[in-house]
């Protein structure tokens, strides 16, 4: 029962204080385990370090914990967690009973300045940090925030950088997010000098609200739901369009809506653990939210270089070049990493690495910066988008009608591969048809309505929320 209850919490934090506490047997495991790790780490200080700054480091940096110890213990409530380890016969350290005296956790924030309790002075000290990490919550606590919601908040960087916040749910792109995107550009446009998509989440963003997606779909809601993928897309392209540079720096999963925004910007500065990719198919739909028209463009847009020596530009076959975004996006792939995410398509060259997380917001604002002063170029609406047409569109037909004849996907695997090979191959158009991205993004929003009114895309979304996993119907 412990473990159901902590599935229910939103927050790493959340769901080890529900673990803790529970009365059963994970309950008194987790209780036993975490307490006996805590009064430990407490008292090996100073022996193998001064202080719990250090020890709290190690095990994240070292060990790939999500807390170090005295986070965790923070994360119990420290009072309370002693009343239970001393009703429990556990002894606690002299000098954790001595803090209790003077605060209530081992780390508290004081006007932007995060500080940790240090027992040889018995007293609060600043933590130390290194230059060029950025702390959101710090900005906050320094009333930094210019506009905020329930999803989303634009936070002041300094230098006339603001920063995009997610904070929903897993982060998933819901009303409150698109309207903060909204509000954010003309914020932006009109009184700083970029923009920085990014949050200390584990997970950049898991892609949009699904439940209501699937609400709107079982209530046959059509127009809201158009209206709904149209919001969405639009609020996007001004992001693409907006006067002042854009910069996304993922983290952690970037996936379905997620990954769309970052394409939308104008270069995405990525930790080096990036999990990016478009995986609508797996819940029966398709990337509605630009992500199939930007994987075509990306994957097409230098074939048209050769033009400048003369050579006619359609004699570049576009086959393998969209097939290589339709892979992509067909087989819903998730890129491992970030330089794996560039190698997939999902990343341009000129998307650079940050290895360590801790400085990624630093230098995705330097890289704001660093783009004004080469001269930022405001880019245009592409309007000759070359697409592969009918003509195209017959030869995936061909290799989907293969792969269901020998069983390696499913009648309704098919029906969504097509939809996605229409939005990419342009339309029922002939073959070399120059169209715009208003055009692609029209066809991505009237696939992904035919898909929501598909029953078996709506079972894939059901089983989807119930169990997190994909059905293959």
């Amino acid at each position: 029962a412990s473990f159901e209850a902590a599935k229910q919490q939103e927050t790493l934090e959340g769901q080890v204080r529900t673990l803790y506490y529970f009365k059963d047997k994970g309950g008194e495991f987790t209780f036993k385990h975490l307490s006996e790790m805590m009064i430990y780490s407490a008292n090996r200080i100073p022996e193998i370090a001064d202080d719990i700054v250090n020890i709290d480091n190690a095990m994240k940096w070292g060990f790939a914990w999500k807390l170090g110890p005295f986070e965790t213990w923070d994360a119990l409530g420290v009072a309370k967690s002693v009343e239970k380890m001393k009703a429990a016969g556990m002894s606690v350290p002299a000098w954790v009973e001595e803090m209790l005296q003077k605060g209530d956790a081992f780390y508290r924030l004081e006007n932007g300045v995060q500080k940790y309790y240090d027992p040889a002075s018995k007293a609060y000290k600043p933590v130390p940090l290194p230059k060029g990490i950025i702390s959101l919550p710090s900005l906050k606590d320094q009333k930094k925030v210019v506009a905020s919601n329930a999803g989303a908040s634009l936070i002041d960087l300094g230098d006339g950088v603001a920063c995009l916040e997610f904070h929903s749910k897993m982060n998933a792109i819901g009303d409150e997010i698109i309207s903060m995107v909204n509000e954010s550009v003309d914020i932006v446009s009109r009184s700083f000098e970029g923009l920085v998509i990014a949050n200390h989440a584990e997970n950049f963003s898991v892609g949009a609200n699904l439940p209501v997606i699937l609400f709107a779909a079982q209530e046959e809601e059509w127009d809201d739901l158009d209206f709904m993928v149209k919001a969405f897309q639009d609020s996007f392209m001004r992001l693409k369009y907006m006067d002042k540079p854009v910069v996304a720096a993922p983290a952690g999963m970037a996936l379905g809506g997620g990954c769309e925004i970052c394409l939308a910007a104008d270069r995405v500065r990525f930790a080096g653990e990036t999990y990016m990719g478009l995986v609508e198919v797996g819940v029966g739909l398709l990337p509605a939210g630009g992500g199939t028209k930007e994987l075509l463009i990306r994957n097409t847009e230098n074939l048209f270089e050769v033009a400048k020596g003369g050579v006619y530009p359609a004699q570049i076959e576009l086959k393998p070049y969209v097939a290589r975004a339709f892979e992509n996006i067909a087989m819903a792939k998730v890129a491992t990493s970030g330089p794996e995410a560039v190698k997939m398509g999902f990343l341009r060259s000129t998307d650079k690495m940050t290895v360590n997380r801790d400085y990624l917001i630093d230098d995705a604002k330097n890289m704001v910066l660093g783009m004004n002063k080469e001269g930022y170029v405001v880019p245009r609406p592409k309007t000759g988008i070359r697409v592969g047409g009918r003509r195209l569109k017959a030869v995936f037909d061909v290799v989907l009608w293969t792969m269901k004849e020998s069983h390696f996907v499913t009648e309704h695997d098919v029906t969504v591969s097509q939809r996605v090979a229409h939005v990419l191959c342009g339309g029922d158009v002939y073959d070399g048809t120059l169209v715009t991205e208003q055009h692609l993004l029209d066809l991505e929003r009237e696939a992904f309505l035919s898909l929501c009114g598909q029953p078996k895309t709506q079972e894939r979304i059901a089983h989807m929320l119930s169990t997190g996993k994909p059905l293959r119907n």
